[in-house]
């Protein structure tokens, strides 16, 4: 073990640890034949772990992340889960465990969680690997939402392990992976559910004070805590499910086991990003029925905190439960009212104007097929303070204008709303309009064709820099 490894010597919190093992198994990872660093991530670094760059070799990360000297026991989630609307018991940290948990430099807790580091007791036959093709996937996505300003975790390392995998969904056999992500917490729904399976509430109120003491701190000395969790969970659960539509993201398999108990998007599997505006796309090629479709995201989100009520009405009253659900619909609707008022350039809109809007951008988009993605990038290029005085040249130059001009009335009546609402800015409002959508709306939109094009090179030919330049454009919002 190298004595100045700086992930060895992060001051790690044995927060989740001090449950007991009610919550969880201790395990080992997997020893891998090599280690060949692909992602680091620097930002990370710098920005919430106060490590200098130039100070953390590449060894490090292979060393703590791919070789697991680790300075904790490291922790395989126990917990349960809806799948597709069914219960499923068999659940549990298949392929990943919580390495350790560490204050960032904004004093919030965050957890290394792994994936792809070997099987654990609930892999159920599995290898408990991640494939490259995952990693590089998980890779762009959480990157590709966090500029997107979607609520994500992130990954700090990816490093492939030498090994050759056999998958049904991928060309095999497959080069191998183990990633590490950072978020929030390692807590999930299926947490809270798998202790209501299991008829234990004095565990459901143990782990819902640990929730409210590392995640929700504000709330420790609320006489009424439990009831302002729930609630406050909603609230940033209908966030989320807003910031996704906006963003044009399907996260394709949005399982009770996959929604975080802070509110925070992770665990990017078949996910994709829509071509065009489709209510009814869907990410996920085993997803038969359209259950988590692009459209039914928000519907989706509030059926899992209903279920979420069940094992917390072991604790609080229901009374407070559904006091706390009855404002999904309105914290959903503000947020991407808001969020798509800012992606069409405009940030304090009064709710009629901004109703008005939006709904006009959504009927374009979805009648006219323009890419979803293109259409704001393209306002950002051609955006020109003319368009104040004459709606005809808005996207006049843009490469879909001939699809817009082919749906006339929509076309014309959204030319109108927008013009009218530029009509009421400023000369200096209209600068920031401007610098708004070009902040707002990246030229890259990570499309399964994107996506592909860099896995190619290296599934071929172990070229990587296509990739990295993909990661670079994303980052620059290029």
């Amino acid at each position: 073990m190298t004595a100045n490894n700086p992930f060895l010597n992060l001051t790690y919190e044995p927060a989740l640890e001090t449950l007991g093992e009610d919550y969880y198994d201790v395990v080992s990872a997997a020893e891998f034949p090599q280690h060949f660093l692909r992602f680091r991530n620097d930002d990370l670094l710098l920005s919430l772990l106060n490590l200098d760059p130039t100070q953390v070799d590449d060894e490090h990360f292979i060393e703590a992340f791919g070789q697991f000297q680790g300075v904790r026991p490291f922790l395989a989630l126990r917990y349960h889960g809806y799948q597709f609307g069914n219960y499923n018991p068999f659940l549990g940290d298949g392929r990943g465990f919580l390495y350790g948990q560490v204050r960032g430099k904004d004093e919030r807790l965050y957890d290394f969680g792994t994936k792809g580091s070997g099987q654990t007791p609930y892999s159920r036959n599995a290898d408990g690997r991640l494939t490259l093709k995952g990693g590089v996937r998980e890779v762009l996505a959480s990157e590709a939402l966090h500029q997107l300003g979607v609520r994500t975790s992130r990954c700090l390392s990816l490093i492939e392990t030498g090994e050759s995998l056999w998958r049904n969904d991928e060309p095999s056999p497959t080069r191998a992976s183990v990633m590490i992500r950072i978020s929030h917490a390692h807590i999930r729904f299926g947490t809270f559910e798998r202790l209501s399976y299991l008829n234990r509430p004095d565990l459901i109120k143990n782990l819902l004070n640990h929730v409210i003491t590392y995640y929700y701190p504000h709330l420790k000395t609320s006489p009424d805590a439990y009831g302002e969790f729930y609630a406050e969970l909603v609230k940033r659960v209908a966030e989320l499910a807003a910031q996704w539509m906006v963003a044009g993201f399907c996260h394709g398999v949005l399982n009770t086991d996959n929604m975080s108990i802070t509110g925070e998007s992770f665990d990017y599997g078949p996910y994709a990003f829509i071509p065009t505006y489709n209510p009814a796309f869907t990410a996920a090629y085993f997803d038969y029925s359209g259950l988590y479709r692009y459209g039914n995201q928000a519907y989706i989100c509030h059926w899992n905190l209903e279920r979420l009520q069940g094992p917390l009405n072991l604790a609080m009253s229901q009374k407070d439960l559904d006091l706390g659900l009855a404002e999904f619909d309105s914290h959903y609707q503000a947020t991407y009212r808001q969020l798509m008022s800012e992606k069409l350039g405009f940030v304090s809109l009064s709710t009629p104007n901004a109703e008005e809007l939006v709904a006009a951008t959504v009927n374009l988009l979805r009648d006219s097929q323009v890419p979803y993605h293109r259409f704001f990038a393209e306002l950002g290029n051609w955006f020109s303070p003319q368009w104040r005085d004459h709606s005809h040249l808005i996207l006049e130059n843009a490469e879909f204008v001939k699809q817009l001009r082919e749906q006339s009335s929509l076309w014309e009546q959204w030319q109108t709303v927008y013009q009218g609402l530029l009509q009421q800015c400023t000369d200096a409002e209209l600068e920031q309009v401007e610098s708004r959508l070009q902040a707002k709306n990246p030229q890259t939109a990570l499309l399964r064709s994107v996506i592909e094009s860099v896995w190619e090179p290296i599934s071929l030919d172990n070229e990587w820099d296509p990739f990295y330049a993909l990661l670079e454009q994303i980052r620059q919002k290029k």
